[in-house]
């Protein structure tokens, strides 16, 4: 498979070509990888501050809710155990990290296979620049019909470009990201992954 991609601006126009590193963009993609940095991604996402109250955090109970024999009853030496209306819960969840880490190199292995993926699959559009001098949505939509994308996009820039930010922010399929803030999971999650060239020269500088 060829390495070659188009090179647009944006009003859509071919600019030029230019050849993609192989090292990079001519993988072949592991599903294993790839689902196993996903699977971590999520993992360090979760919160994990679900928390409930076990019998002797609940307000009350403190006497005896009668005595020990000759009621008639089962013995109960709280109104707040668990069996109770309005007593603890047993066993119930607390707060806790379900994040895990993993080996550095199996992250960057598992980026370049995500690129690999969305370059094999036609999912990725090289733009020479993308820059605005004002913050105006519809002008950044102008630029998403000109390259034509219209599904959920991850565009990585390759500098801070606050006009662009905040311009595509209002568009709920759109996605702003930099070179060092990419991961597998928005690269995967995106139908289109739109690349400044600048942004390229970042990545081949990094991952090759």
């Amino acid at each position: 498979m060829s390495s070659d991609i188009v090179v647009l601006n944006m009003k859509g126009q071919e600019v030029s070509k230019r050849k993609l590193n192989e090292n990079i963009f001519s993988l072949t993609p592991r599903k294993d990888i790839l689902h196993f940095v996903v699977v971590n991604h999520l993992a360090n996402c979760r919160q994990g501050t679900q928390s409930t109250l076990t019998r002797s955090q609940v307000r009350g109970g403190g006497r005896k809710p009668w005595r020990q024999k000759g009621t008639g009853r089962a013995r109960q030496g709280s109104t707040r155990s668990p069996q109770w209306v309005h007593g603890g819960v047993a066993l119930g969840p607390k707060p806790r990290k379900y994040g895990f880490s993993i080996n550095k190199k199996v992250r960057r292995l598992a980026i370049k296979h995500a690129l690999s993926l969305k370059f094999m699959n036609s999912e990725l559009v090289l733009v020479d620049s993308i820059s605005m001098s004002e913050y105006k949505t519809k002008a950044f939509l102008e630029f998403m019909n000109a390259i034509k994308v219209s599904g959920k996009s991850l565009v990585v820039l390759g500098g801070v470009n606050n006009f662009v930010v905040r311009s595509a922010s209002n568009l709920k399929f759109v996605k702003t990201s930099f070179v060092g803030e990419i991961n597998v999971y928005d690269l995967l999650n995106c139908e289109k992954l739109i690349l400044e060239e600048s942004s390229l020269n970042r990545i081949e500088e990094v991952y090759a």
